[in-house]
């Protein structure tokens, strides 16, 4: 289905809230023989096309997986161009994001970025705070065991100030601690690169996602490669515990 088709499509089952996990830049970059570096850079042109697509198609949250807390574990010059893409991407796009109504925002732990860039990035989320149309969040040094944890450690906070009670806690507190409680329940789930795992991300907020799992790597995954993931979700029965008749029952009304 072209873009058009989707586009003109008012029966299209559109998800509210996609998430990314974009993985392939290193091997797009060694297939080619060239270095990893090259494969972020060329990454970078898959994050834009993504990104005009899912806002002309009326997508209302787009949150990306840029950089894990595991991946300071890789090798320092790649960790630290990393930084530096980061840097360079934010300088340039966000003026663009904002002229869309785009509102920026990046969730997990940035204190262990530099005060340059953590100015970078508090630049941006201001600049970009009362735009509408979509939010677009960048998972950076993000885990979503450090998520919960973190969610876990502010209800505590609560109970020891005598804010909250134990018998208070359940899931909804917790969700409210936890990052993206503003947004849309996330719908659809995507993985480039080939594999089938969603490597400690968004852990909670994929309770009841739909996953979609492809062999194209990030940098070849553009604007035709997202609508088939999209046209695919749309395909999807979203049962939520219920059985199919229930749900036949409750579109049909």
């Amino acid at each position: 289905m072209t873009e058009s088709a989707l586009q003109a499509d008012e029966q299209l089952t559109v998800p509210q809230h996609v998430a990314i996990i974009m993985d392939g830049n290193g091997r797009w970059a060694q297939q080619r023989g060239k270095t990893r570096v090259v494969g972020h850079k060329n990454g970078v042109e898959s994050v834009r096309a993504v990104v005009a697509t899912a806002r002309k198609l009326g997508v209302k949250a787009l949150t990306l997986f840029a950089f894990s807390s595991e991946n300071w574990q890789r090798p320092e010059q790649e960790v630290s161009v990393l930084m530096d893409l980061f840097m360079f991407v934010l300088t340039k796009e966000v003026k663009k994001l904002h002229k869309n109504n785009i509102r920026f925002q990046v969730i997990g732990d940035i204190s262990r970025f530099s005060d340059k860039l953590r100015q970078k990035i508090d630049d941006a989320q201001t600049l970009t705070a009362n735009n509408d149309a979509m939010v677009l969040s960048v998972a950076a040094n993000y885990g979503g065991r450090w998520d919960i944890a973190n969610a876990a450690k502010k209800v505590a906070e609560q109970v020891q100030q005598n804010q909250l009670t134990l018998d208070e806690i359940n899931e909804h507190t917790l969700d409210q601690y936890t990052s993206l409680t503003d947004l849309p329940d996330l719908d659809l789930l995507i993985r480039t690169g080939g594999d089938y795992r969603i490597s400690n991300f968004l852990l909670w907020q994929a309770a009841y996602a739909e996953f979609y799992f492809t062999e194209e790597l990030w940098p070849d995954f553009k604007e035709q490669a997202f609508e088939k993931a999209i046209a695919s979700f749309d395909q999807r029965e979203r049962r939520f515990g219920q059985t199919s008749e229930q749900v036949n029952a409750t579109t049909d009304k």
